[in-house]
């Protein structure tokens, strides 16, 4: 099991400080804006949640692809409950056991829970380098998500992790650098 609570707390702690002018900016996913990586969240923490639950319906069939739910006035107190919410629902030993779906995607819960601490983490980077906010996820989080997002030698020399390709970073850059780096991004992206 690992504990997705210490960075849904810090993308949580990240909304209050996004202004509504900034939601049409520029994110480092270039075909979203931040009103698109916070839907992306709003569902994903939804999906994920029920994913935990094994509570498998119209929420852990939607694809990624799918229509991105409204953001809505109160989208910050949402998305905070829906953090918090995703975090409990990981917290239940059941949540890692046996099978569940997310995404329309049939897979292992220990993995499922490994994807969803991911999402979180590199979307709130996304949100945090779009906004100019301080962002500093737990080591363990970190650590799970280099081994998440470390590409398979079996997977040959287009090694692509669940984002696209790695972007090289220098050995000695900071874990949360070395860990952008190898979901496709760029650790010195700015808006």
């Amino acid at each position: 099991m690992i504990d997705l609570k210490p960075v849904c707390d810090e993308v949580a702690g990240l909304l209050d400080g996004v202004t509504d002018d900034q939601l049409g900016g520029p994110t480092p996913c270039p075909d979203y804006a931040l009103r698109d990586v916070l839907t992306h969240l709003l569902g994903l923490t939804v999906a994920f949640r029920d994913a935990a639950r094994k509570d498998l319906g119209p929420t852990t069939d939607n694809t990624p692809g799918n229509v991105l739910p409204v953001l809505g006035a109160d989208w910050r107190a949402v998305l905070a409950r829906q953090l918090d919410e995703l975090a409990a629902a990981w917290q239940s030993p059941d949540a890692w056991q046996g099978a569940t779906r997310a995404g329309g995607v049939d897979l292992p819960a220990g993995v499922a829970g490994v994807v969803a601490l991911n999402e979180v983490l590199i979307h709130g980077w996304d949100v945090a380098r779009s906004t100019g906010l301080g962002y500093a996820p737990d080591e363990a989080t970190l650590q799970a998500s280099r081994a998440l997002l470390t590409p398979d030698d079996a997977m040959g020399p287009n090694k692509n992790s669940l984002f696209g390709t790695p972007v090289e970073v220098p050995a000695d850059a900071p874990l949360l650098d070395r860990v952008v780096g190898l979901s496709g991004r760029r650790p010195d992206w700015k808006p």
